[in-house]
């Protein structure tokens, strides 16, 4: 599903206009996006699951053509933890 696929069901889930659904959809998307940049920043959406983020530290790695050794740096990586109720969801029998 694309995004405009999930504008498409929102809409119909929730009777908002196409052009609402997507202003939603970006203003949930944005204020996640403002919140994880926040030290420590985290998002927690009972039952479906939690927003957050990662630090990587900085490491060596190699270049897979040339086998030449090269520096990553250090950086933040955002990741979601779905939480039980949507876990379930996803694995319910039919």
């Amino acid at each position: 599903m694309n995004k405009t696929e999930l504008v498409d069901a929102m809409a119909k889930a929730s009777g908002l206009s196409k052009k609402d659904a997507e202003k939603a959809l970006n203003a949930f998307t944005e204020t996640v996006g403002a919140e994880l940049k926040k030290k420590d920043g985290k998002v927690q959406l009972v039952g479906f699951g939690t927003f957050e983020t990662s630090k990587r530290a900085a490491r060596t790695g190699r270049n897979p053509q040339t086998g030449k050794e090269i520096k990553i740096a250090a950086s933040v990586a955002p990741k979601f933890k779905p939480g039980k109720a949507l876990k379930d969801l996803v694995n319910k029998k039919k």
